[in-house]
């Protein structure tokens, strides 16, 4: 698989969206991350529907949307309309996985887990046939800007091994929590291929290069 870099907007500057979304995709980037938060199943509080309506109508690549929310099932169809590509759940906050994300693909979105640091890779064994994506928490989830957490490579691996047993080697593992160009070269080498990135990005004086050096990182 092609390395996808999806900077995160958590931590991009949000009196200037237009700006900062035009600036990353300039910069070459493949997707645009958002991050979802309800102060319940994380104890932040992040954006909603609305921006991402308006998200939609600013960004040219696909917007993957990461819900960090109890009770997901109740807003896909809103996720959806509002102009997600990619909506991802997390395990810990479905009670019924396979339903979920088979309701997402209904909706014609692509469908995702998240996987919080101590949830095993064996929790997505029997969902792999309604499965596009996997997003491997590599820190706590609910705050930008946490220390990566190493622990999660051996979960990366695995679950590679899983996918390719199974024949399912197009589902992306995607890495997200203190990416930068040290922490890229460990999770790609262990088998993903999607990188999150939020303060490595937009934190850089240059985010052009910033996203230049993640690929170069990355393929090392």
């Amino acid at each position: 698989m092609s390395l996808i870099i999806a900077p995160s907007i958590l931590s991009a500057d949000f009196a200037n969206l237009t700006q900062e979304i035009e600036k990353v995709e300039k910069a070459g980037c493949d997707w645009i991350h958002v991050d979802v938060m309800d102060g319940h199943f994380v104890p932040n509080i992040s954006i909603g529907l609305p921006v991402i309506r308006c998200l939609n109508k600013i960004a040219t690549v696909p917007l993957d949307v990461h819900l960090m929310i109890t009770n997901p099932d109740r807003y896909l169809e809103d996720f959806a309309e509002a102009g997600a590509s990619y909506i991802t759940v997390h395990t810990e906050a479905c009670v019924h996985l396979q339903r979920t994300l088979a309701h997402i693909r209904k909706l014609g979105k692509k469908a995702g887990v998240s996987l919080n640091p101590a949830t095993p890779p064996e929790a997505l064994q029997y969902v792999l046939d309604d499965l596009d994506l996997v997003l491997i928490m590599s820190v706590n989830p609910g705050f930008g800007g946490q220390k990566f957490i190493p622990a999660i490579l051996p979960k990366i691996s695995k679950l590679r091994q899983m996918f390719e047993k199974a024949g399912k080697k197009d589902i992306h593992i995607s890495v997200d929590g203190g990416i930068n160009s040290e922490t890229a070269k460990l999770v790609t080498a262990a088998g993903a291929d999607v990188l999150v990135a939020g303060s490595s990005i937009y934190g850089s004086a240059n985010v052009k290069e910033a996203i230049s050096n993640l690929r170069k990182a990355a393929q090392q």
